[in-house]
Order: structure tokens, then sequence, then C-alpha cells
């Protein structure tokens, strides 16, 4: 089949790999009819996530129509059309029994990596190096999927690829990154970051009841989108942040921040170049301007929500700052599996169409210049569709 393969840094190839088998009672194999370029796989792109060999298979955004089942997988069958989430889980373990399916102890078989790095292992995920399991992704043509009992979520067939796509991530990424901040009435919630991500966690909290949102970027088109979803555009390049939202909060600050950015933060202040220096120089592994700037702008008692991903040690936190405040901090991998049901009937019921996020859709063959262009934000390239 043919797959899109990582083969170094800004180095991805489509190239004809062996297919997928059964290998365990609780796979399935699916058949991929629509995948996605994440935000978060631009970090393997540029080489920020550790492990990652040659030849390994992208992908963690994907869907498509079950091809074969395993004996021990009573709840699918060949023919079903379903969304696979991006976290593996095995469903009986000590943290999936409590929702917290991203801290599967059972579905990454390199768990002594992750325990190495962390201290404990979470979950496997699709397509994201061999320290979160090594399993092979969706951006291919077929994927086995482990622990398919627990799961791919089979969706109505009145709708279309596109609007439940994005329930394998990014929609549950951003409404669980709006949820970790507890948002009451009247609320102000700041969110850093235009991308994918972003985009959904501003209509999410609007959905969770935030009198106000606030989107922090620099790409006129992303604000333009941010805006659209009911959200206030500050553009970092224009406007001082922190004075900004002092203005819109009455002089105390947004109740809640979301770093909807991460480890690859960009800006232009004297700590944003700083971390680019240290990065470009193997002395720091994140660049986290945003994080900084997210605390610093919280007010007093309030949280700060991470989506957005950090893969190393963080240089020159405010925990002064943060500790000072009495802020509280939410973040880690998306329980993806605790959302997929409750999202899907949004969906249904026509609250929020995902499809608003999709600039750019291509084929499979297309992947490595779609990568190269979602990189370079060129074209104004939000998010990209593949096709097998």
């Amino acid at each position: 089949m043919k797959a899109l393969c990582w083969c170094g840094k800004k180095n991805v190839q489509v190239q004809n790999v062996d297919d997928p088998k059964i290998i365990n009672p609780r796979d399935a194999l699916v058949r991929i009819t629509t995948t996605a370029i994440c935000g978060s796989d631009l970090h393997l792109y540029d080489g920020y996530i550790p492990t990652m060999e040659k030849g390994d298979v992208l992908g963690h955004e994907f869907m498509g129509v079950v091809e074969e089942v395993g004996g021990g997988v009573g709840n699918l069958k060949k023919g079903d059309r379903v969304v696979v989430p991006f976290t593996i889980a095995c469903g009986n373990c000590f943290f999936c029994q409590r929702q917290l399916w991203s801290a599967c102890d059972n579905s990454n078989p390199n768990a002594w990596m992750m325990e190495k790095a962390y201290g404990f292992t979470g979950s496997g995920l699709f397509g994201y190096s061999h320290m979160m399991g090594g399993y092979a992704g969706g951006q291919a043509e077929y994927v086995r999927v482990p622990f398919a009992d627990v799961g791919p979520l089979k969706v109505p067939e009145e709708l279309e690829d596109e609007q439940v796509i994005f329930l394998t991530d990014i929609f549950p990424t951003g409404y669980m990154a709006a949820e970790n901040c507890n948002i009451q009435k009247g609320d102000t919630v700041a969110i850093w970051g235009a991308g994918p991500v972003g985009q959904f966690a501003i209509r999410s909290a609007k959905m969770l009841g935030a009198e106000q949102v606030v989107s922090i970027d620099h790409y006129p088109k992303r604000l333009k989108m941010a805006a659209e979803g009911g959200a206030i555009p500050i553009d970092f390049n224009d406007e001082y942040v922190y004075e900004r939202l002092l203005d819109l909060t009455g002089g105390r600050g947004p109740d809640a921040c979301i770093d909807a950015v991460g480890l690859e933060a960009h800006g232009t202040t004297p700590d944003a170049l700083y971390d680019r220096v240290k990065a470009a120089t193997f002395m720091a592994t994140d660049r986290l301007h945003v994080l900084r700037q997210a605390i610093h702008c919280c007010r007093k008692g309030g949280t700060v929500s991470v989506p957005g991903v950090y893969a190393g040690f963080l240089d020159k936190v405010p925990m002064g700052a943060a500790f000072g405040k009495g802020l509280t901090f939410k973040m880690g991998q998306t329980h993806m599996h605790k959302y997929l049901k409750p999202l899907l009937e949004h969906v249904r019921a026509g609250r929020i169409d995902p499809r608003f996020v999709i600039t750019h859709r291509a084929k499979l063959d297309q992947a490595a210049e779609m990568y190269a262009l979602f990189a370079g934000k060129k074209d104004e390239c939000i998010k990209v569709l593949l096709k097998p």
C-alpha cells in the first residue's frame, strides 16, 4: 500500500510499504477514506520529537471503513464507517476506568521509553514516534487499529467525512482545552494560537458559556477565521498583548488562558528570540514564549490550560508569578474517548460544522508538498485534508 513515511527532518515521502495485518484478536483493519495533517505532525516534521525512525508511517487524524476485525472485536463489522481517536486505550486499566484515556497503562508497547523520560508512560499514539508506541499512522491507504473494541466510533451515513474527521483529534482537543478552563458565566478566555486547535477552542469556549473569547496570533487569515467564530482578534505584531487583555477585562486579566501553540512558539519579544537561539544551538528543547505570556496575563486565581504539545525541559518558566497569583494548570493529551459521542451529537444537531477550518484538500500522493505548505504557513494554509 501507499503511505506517507518520515525520512528525516523536513523530509517526508509517499512510499510503498507492507499492508497491515491483524496481529491481535482486538485489532481491526481500516481502509482510510480521509486523513488530515495535524499541527502536532509538524513537530515530527521539524525534528523536535525524539525516537522517530526512517520509514515510520505518519498520521493520527484519520477515518475510514472497517475491512476486517479480530475475533475479540464484537462491536464492529466489515463495512462499518468509523472515526478513530488518535490516542490508543485498552479500556480496562485504572486510568481508562476513570476516563483518563490518554494515560492508559496498557497501550504503549514501548512504555519503558516514556517511563525513562517522564517517570510514567502514557497511552500509545498513532504515527507519533516509538516513544509513543511505534504504531503506524493513518496517512496511508490502510491502518491497523489496536483495541478496536474500545476506540473507533461508528458514524451516521448522513454525515460526510469532512463533518466528522476532526473528531479524531482537533475538535476534542480544542473542546477539552476549553473545558479545562472551568468556564463560568461572564468569563473571558484568551487563546494563544489561531491554528486548528485554537479555532476549535474558540468555538468550544463559546459553547461552554464564555462571554468573551480573545484570539492571539499574527496570521491575518487565522485571525479572520477566529473573528468569524466569535473571538476578538489580537495581532501580537501590532498590539501589546498584556495591555490589550487588561483593557478587555477591566484591568483584571482573563479568567483563563489557553496555550494552543506549544513547543514551537513564535514571538517578537526578547524572551521569544532567546528561545529561538537556545533551540537552534541545542541548548533547549522547547520554545515556551506563549506559555510565559499566558502565565503573565492570566488573572489571579485563574486557569492556564495547555493543549499545545511540549516535549522536554522548559527554560525560564515564571513559576513565581504562577505561585503568587494562585494559578491552576490543566494540560495533557486529550482523553479522546470521553468526547467522541458528545461532540458527534453537537455536529448532528448542527451546533457546529467542523468543515469551517478546512483550507486545502489534496491526494495522499501530494502529502509531502502539503506538509511543506502547512509548515511554511504558505497560501494561507490552516488545515489540510488528504484522500488516499
